[in-house]
């Protein structure tokens, strides 16, 4: 392929080749130099043409996807998604252009399409074995197949007689299990949850989004922390939503007499950064939800991992005028395919979450497991493997907080925390030296997961967190070696 930009005379104007690359691509295709639809090189290509390291040129098109500039798509490659005007026609190699015609999405579907074109993923580097922190799956090692697999098979043959095959479930999920989860919230949660309370969901994340399109009419506020889960604004954003940012400091979310008919919060463990909401914190939340009327979704999302200390109650079970719903997971504490949430919801948002889980499954999402999972719960083996599982993740957590707190600490501040499944820190540096080093990062084989937000006196900030359950220890020791070899000769 022929393919040029100014690449060489930018490297005078910039300090890094990173920027140098990023600036001459995105000012060649602004200036219509490569006109929407073009196809560009690969990573691989790219990295060969200018002499540069694959993840530099992972990098730069993951920053222009970001800002949708590009967009990938599978099995064909990487193509300009950025026009100057309305109907401009498409570059096809080889070809004269051709006009796209312009088929109207509804404003959901233009939001989707939006956030789609950003999460284009970087691809590997090439070099050493990659060590991912930026992705969460379990210590697959320790779960006991055995037992799960004896609950499973136990439900194979009995959902395979006549009876079985003709017993009709509601769409909120079987009985067996949210008898289950109700009796584990009582005793591990101190919550007084009720069965017809509780609908089970495929994962969080649909809980998340029902929630969403319930709870928001078309343009209406909800409160989001900042930084958060991403995945709770794409819900917000898709149900016709706004958000309105919430502050975050080492207490959690800082409440406020917010003009919103619901808040999404994670005051058990803060995500991304891990902080507690205070009891006091806890209080005024709950207090602006009972004067505003409003809902507060509250995600538990890993809450069974405290590594020190006795964690502090829901707020679901502080709540006294039902205004908050509590959503739950499996996700961290199953296999990675066994996609299982939960919701315990107030008694009058019940019936409503329940019909808009019929309209789109009339019958429960993965029923089998589910009634696999009632009995695994019953037969006394999922707290047997929680227990297992803490022992395991809290020498993990201890031994990857050590290795950052001695060997980063000049280029990150970590955030202290005694529970989770990730370690979070703030970049002590600029947004150009975060580039540079993360960009080394990746051509050393090591990947983290990132927040970047905006603190509360205006200025930027770019939060990191590694996820470890996944990683033996002695690769966590590996991965946080290359990220200070990484980082030799220069600091913040």
């Amino acid at each position: 392929m022929h393919f040029q930009i100014p690449y060489h005379s930018y490297q005078g104007r910039y300090d890094t080749k990173l920027l140098a690359l990023y600036h001459a691509l995105k000012d060649t295709i602004t200036g219509g130099v490569l006109g929407y639809g073009s196809r560009i090189p690969s990573t691989r290509e790219l990295a060969q043409l200018y002499g540069l390291s694959r993840g530099t040129a992972n990098l730069v098109y993951e920053m222009l996807a970001s800002e949708g500039y590009v967009r990938s798509e599978t099995g064909r490659g990487t193509f300009v998604s950025y026009r100057s005007s309305p109907g401009a026609a498409v570059a096809v190699p080889g070809s004269e252009a051709v006009q796209i015609p312009a088929y109207r999405l509804s404003p959901w579907g233009e939001r989707v399409q939006r956030i789609s074109h950003r999460e284009e993923e970087a691809a590997q580097p090439d070099g050493p074995a990659v060590i991912d922190f930026s992705r969460f799956a379990p210590d697959a090692g320790v779960f006991p197949r055995e037992a799960w697999n004896r609950c499973l098979h136990a439900q194979v043959r009995e959902q395979s007689s006549p009876a079985a095959s003709m017993a009709a479930h509601p769409a909120q999920g079987c009985l067996a299990l949210r008898e289950a989860i109700a009796r584990y919230l009582r005793r591990a949660r101190g919550m007084a949850a009720q069965p017809e309370h509780i609908a089970v969901t495929g994962g969080s994340m649909q809980a998340l989004a029902l929630l969403a399109q319930l709870l928001l009419g078309e343009g209406e506020a909800a409160v989001a922390e900042t930084p958060a889960y991403m995945g709770t604004r794409r819900a917000i954003f898709a149900a016709g939503g706004r958000c309105i940012d919430a502050v975050v400091d080492a207490q959690g979310i800082v409440p406020a007499n917010w003009d919103a008919r619901a808040a999404f919060v994670t005051p058990t463990r803060q995500f991304p950064t891990g902080a507690v909401l205070s009891l006091e914190r806890r209080q005024t939340l709950l207090r602006w939800a009972y004067e505003r009327e409003a809902v507060i979704v509250e995600d538990d999302y890993d809450s069974e991992f405290r590594h020190r200390g006795k964690s502090l109650e829901p707020l679901k079970a502080l709540d006294r005028e039902e205004r908050v719903v509590y959503v739950g997971s499996f996700t961290k504490t199953l296999l990675p395919g066994l996609r299982l949430g939960y919701a315990v919801l107030p008694p009058a948002l019940a019936e409503p979450f329940a019909r808009a889980l019929a309209h789109y499954e009339p019958q429960p999402v993965h029923l089998l497991e589910q009634m696999a999972l009632a009995a695994f719960m019953a037969s006394g083996e999922y707290e047997r493997h929680l227990r297992r599982m803490k022992r395991i993740y809290s020498r993990k957590f201890h031994s990857l907080t050590q290795l950052l707190r001695s060997e980063l600490d000049s280029l990150f501040d970590w955030v202290e925390s005694d529970a989770g499944l990730h370690v979070f820190g703030w970049w002590r540096g600029t947004a150009a030296s975060y580039a540079a080093y993360r960009s080394r990062c990746l051509a050393a084989g090591v990947k983290w997961a990132e927040v970047p937000a905006t603190a509360s006196d205006g200025t930027w900030r770019q939060g990191v967190y590694l996820n470890f359950p996944h990683l033996p220890e002695e690769t966590l020791r590996e991965g946080v070696f290359r990220m200070k070899q990484a980082g030799a000769g220069y600091g913040s």
